[in-house]
């Protein structure tokens, strides 16, 4: 038999593709970037709360729109240029300025030096030397002082060459230059000792050795150091952490969360005028949605572990990570994206003549306030996945690998391995599963994997062994996506498609994915990233218990309607439900006829 190709969805199919590749290097790193420019985790689950209810409010809007004025493809194609200029313009929004690295002075019996202690010092050492070579760096210290410390400069230092040196003893500082040699750095545990070259130095515009007697106390001051260079700043001072307070009276922070907001507006309706398009195109077949949903997993799959990749390439010797390349791909990904999108032909064959009232009406069936229910508990568990797995994977991977790791190639890894292993093969048989399992059960195993998904994430220590985990995307992600946007576009009254996808979609990220992302937030700093995980497991769990449970009550009570008031008539359900009769379009109408659901064969009220 002679494969046939339908070129009416061939447009659909390279959006989604097109839009996954242009988003996958920048969405996923935005988290860790954020941390990169100095805002503490909190900060994080703070803008993750405020963006999906800016999504919220903008998906039902734009939605609205579409349906109410026909303005489909130009919204869609407006939130696709939206999208991509945001998200490049974030490339030139400037971090917090580091502060002055902190160091110590040593000197005792002829020999001085510079002292610098982390967890890195290794790297640091390997970064400078490569760097710098057998340069010496003029440096300035201002150094706390005690007493006896200027009784060493005065009768060591200066020889008792300067008027009234000894009335310095009460000044708590002391300031001088020095030369330190970056050929000569000396390890020593986790510290590095930078070696001053004869033990000379600058101090109240004399030049003098550095000589510190072995019979008098060691001298040994904390300071801050000054070489006027950029990159030894950069190796050796620590991050500035900006908390919420901090954040909000800066302007650097309102770019880029401004930016963030414009792209998220973006995003959120290029999504959900794209799936209502989608469904619009596919008419009765909506069994065929994950295949064409599965082309943005490989574009997100393909581009997110190229991006990982380029990222770790071009940030080798460096403190922070290069995105430099990552926002380029994202503007000319999302150009061909929109290319691609304006061949879309579509055109609404319904239109409700009371969008709201009709959609409305879907609060008033027990079945569709469980799903909407289930869709935050998903948002939920997404939220600590999307905004604060890197984290943790970073985190670990400080502990694990030390210098020069390949953490932005896990995290592309991670996001392949995501899409590959997990999302494509189950958009591709989502239609068979929902055929064979139903919504209802598909909906309680989404549930079972974030449960097993999160108690895997708490018992990692090697982050390289959190790619296996990443198969469950399948089901916490594939699995999800389908059911949800399957579910929402059967039970949407006819003329409200693009309407009841936004809603849903609202529903996830503006509620479940936000409040996931304060609480996230929150207990990442309140406890740690591996409770956290742990915390949300046990919760998946516990949620996936009671979701079974109610759907085995209703089932076992189907004769009762939704509203509690007995079994609705036929004729009161064809005027009241606006939705199809049946979860499956090819299956014929049996009031005595039960699906995979445990509905009765009657309209969705």
């Amino acid at each position: 038999m002679k494969a046939t190709i339908d070129k009416e969805l061939l447009p659909m199919k390279a959006h989604y593709f097109l839009f996954n590749a242009g988003t996958a290097p920048v969405v996923p790193f935005m988290p860790t970037l954020a941390g990169q420019l100095g805002y503490s985790p909190a900060v994080v689950g703070t803008m993750y709360m405020i963006l999906p209810i800016i999504g919220m409010l903008a998906k039902p809007l734009f939605g609205y729109i579409a349906d109410r004025f026909h303005r489909h493809r130009s919204l869609f194609l407006g939130g696709q240029v939206l999208t991509g200029i945001a998200f490049f313009l974030i490339m030139f929004v400037p971090g917090m300025e580091k502060p002055l690295p902190k160091v110590e002075f040593h000197c005792h019996s002829g020999v001085s030096n510079v002292r610098f202690c982390s967890g890195f010092g290794e790297c640091v050492e390997r970064n400078l030397e490569r760097y710098y070579g057998n340069q010496s760096l003029n440096c300035h210290l201002n150094c706390e002082a005690k007493p006896f410390m200027w009784d060493i400069v005065c009768q060591d230092w200066l020889k008792n060459n300067t008027d009234n040196c000894a009335a310095n003893r009460t000044n708590p500082q002391m300031e001088f230059g020095t030369s330190i040699s970056m050929a000569e750095i000396l390890p020593e545990k986790e510290c590095l000792f930078f070696m001053i070259p004869h033990d000379r130095g600058q101090i109240a515009g004399q030049n003098v050795t550095f000589n510190c007697p072995a019979n008098k106390e060691y001298f040994a001051a904390n300071c801050t150091m000054d070489c006027q260079e950029e990159y030894i700043k950069e190796q050796l001072a620590e991050s500035a952490v900006i908390n919420t307070s901090s954040a909000l009276s800066m302007p650097k922070f309102w770019l880029f969360f401004g930016l963030l907001i414009f792209s998220w507006i973006g995003m959120a309706v290029v999504v959900s005028i794209g799936d209502a398009i989608c469904f619009g195109i596919l008419g009765d077949r909506h069994h065929l949605y994950g295949k064409q949903r599965l082309c943005g997993s490989l574009g997100w799959g393909v581009f997110a572990l190229l991006a990982g990749v380029l990222v770790d390439h071009m940030s080798v010797g460096e403190v922070n990570k290069n995105y430099t390349a990552v926002f380029w791909m994202a503007l000319i990904i999302m150009g061909f994206d929109v290319f691609a999108s304006s061949k879309l032909r579509h055109t609404q064959t319904h239109l409700s003549s009371n969008i709201v009232k009709d959609v409305g009406q879907m609060f008033l069936s027990v079945r569709c306030v469980i799903f909407f229910l289930w869709c935050v508990a998903i948002g939920l568990g997404t939220a600590l996945i999307w905004n604060f797995l890197f984290i943790y994977l970073e985190q670990l991977d400080k502990a694990f690998e030390g210098c020069d790791s390949s953490i932005k190639t896990l995290e592309g890894l991670v996001m392949g391995i995501q899409c590959f292993g997990g999302e494509l093969p189950f958009f591709f048989l989502s239609g068979w599963i929902l055929k064979k399992m139903g919504h209802v059960n598909a909906m309680s195993l989404v549930l079972f994997g974030f449960g097993v998904r999160f108690i895997l994430y708490s018992m990692l220590q090697n982050p390289w062994y959190i790619l296996p985990i990443e198969l469950l995307n399948g089901v916490t992600f594939g699995l999800f996506y389908a059911t949800m946007a399957s579910y929402a576009s059967i039970v949407a009254p006819p003329g409200t498609e693009a309407t009841m996808q936004s809603l849903v979609g609202a529903i996830f990220e503006g509620v479940g994915v936000s409040m996931g992302s304060l609480i996230g937030g929150q207990l990442f700093e309140a406890v740690s990233a591996r409770t956290t995980f742990e915390i949300f497991g046990i919760g998946a769990f516990i949620i996936f218990v009671i979701h079974v449970s109610i759907q085995l009550y209703l089932q076992r009570n189907r004769n009762i309607d939704e509203n509690g008031k007995g079994r609705v008539s036929s004729a009161s359900a064809t005027a009241t439900a606006p939705a199809t009769a049946s979860l499956e379009t090819d299956r014929p109408k049996n009031t005595d006829h039960k699906d995979g659901d445990g509905f009765r064969e009657v309209d969705l009220s």
